[in-house]
């Protein structure tokens, strides 16, 4: 007779038949499994993520629920419960640097640049959503303002009156809002003009990047300067980045600057994590949806080269007024109708964000670029 426990083997078997929602294999042939026991009735089970902050948690716990009892009721054991802990090992940038090379950020583990091949697309609001929603789910997130020609973090974190510090030769970041945010608007005079040359702009990059104190961090979020040009090639060259995320709108003309960028971010060598469509559609006082800009056409177009979809963001006054006033938190309060349709596409962007990182880290696909120029 059996006896009335289940062992290490049968708990494995279990999680055998559980699937990982974005990569479509089980948790154990991915490794996932870090621990798996009973104990007085009581089974816990210890499950190694990708990436913090996986939106799928709730779908992985519930899964590995229904098959630990499944595979309990078949031995004829009675469960007390199950414990599923969850922990996230993201491998450090110095894995993905070619050998002899250096990391600049060491504790930075996942780096995403956010892109455009044209500006007035909204790549900014798109960048500070990305950054704030991610730390909304408990991540420890880092936002660069990298657009050295226009920034408008100062703005759009609420940062005019925020005065700059700096400790020895290093910058100190501005903890705002739960992340922590570097932009050249608070180093220079407001008014001021931006004119770069090409090497200005490397050293401005270079000096935001990595003279920043930035300290622990999941996620490195950097906004680029709209199109193709310098700085994008000096990001590529001196950090390890995760992927590019390209924001575009669903009109033709911005699709076809959209296209430019995802090929730009081919070449450089960094994994093209998806498009997002911002101001797909917007929603009248009447609740009636209108397609100003032909909503869809970003899927459409991801679909068309082979890249991912990441998710639609609306046309929403709230959006506009909580960028204008330094508050993106707001962005995932109801509304004055108690609308929270906004937050929830927020969330779904930051939660595919997750997913497609999950997807490439797991692919072995995230490599440093080896980058010439001639």
């Amino acid at each position: 007779m059996k006896d009335m426990t289940l062992t290490n083997k049968d708990l494995i078997d279990a999680l055998r038949t559980v699937l990982d929602p974005d990569l479509k294999k089980d948790l154990v042939s991915l490794n996932m499994v870090k621990e798996a026991r009973f104990t007085n009735g009581r089974v816990v089970i210890g499950v190694e993520l990708t990436t913090p902050g996986r939106p799928m948690k709730d779908k992985i716990r519930a899964d590995i629920e229904a098959a630990v009892g499944l595979r309990a009721r078949e031995l004829g054991i009675s469960l007390l419960g199950t414990t599923v802990e969850f922990t996230a090992d993201v491998r450090s940038p110095n894995q993905k640097l070619r050998e002899g090379e250096s990391n600049p950020l060491p504790l930075v583990k996942q780096i995403i640049a956010v892109g455009a091949g044209k500006g007035g697309v909204g790549k900014s609001t798109v960048s500070v959503s990305l950054a704030v929603g991610l730390a909304r789910k408990g991540a420890r997130v880092g936002l660069l303002d990298a657009d050295i020609y226009g920034p408008s973090m100062p703005t759009m974190l609420g940062l005019e009156d925020v005065p700059t510090a700096a400790r020895g030769q290093m910058l100190l970041p501005f903890e705002v809002h739960g992340i922590k945010a570097m932009t050249i608007g608070k180093l220079v005079d407001a008014d001021k003009p931006l004119i770069w040359r090409g090497p200005m702009a490397h050293g401005a990059f270079k000096q935001l990047a990595t003279q920043t104190d930035w300290g622990a961090l999941d996620y490195l979020v950097v906004d680029l300067p709209p199109g193709t040009g310098d700085v994008s090639l000096t990001m590529a060259q001196l950090l390890p980045i995760t992927g590019a995320v390209v924001v575009c709108t669903p009109q033709r003309v911005a699709l076809d600057d959209a296209r430019r960028a995802v090929r730009m971010f081919e070449q450089l060598g960094i994994e093209v994590l998806g498009v997002v469509e911002n101001m797909s559609y917007f929603i009248g006082d009447d609740g009636k949806v209108y397609d100003l800009f032909g909503r869809g056409g970003a899927e459409i177009f991801a679909q068309t080269i082979g890249i991912p979809y990441l998710g639609a963001i609306p046309i929403n006054t709230a959006l506009r007024e909580n960028c204008d006033r330094g508050t993106p938190l707001r962005n995932w309060e109801p509304s004055a109708r108690g609308d929270l349709s906004l937050a929830r596409e927020l969330d779904a962007m930051c939660g595919n964000v997750v997913s497609q990182i999950s997807i490439a880290t797991l692919g072995g696909r995230l490599e440093q670029p080896s980058i010439g120029v001639s």
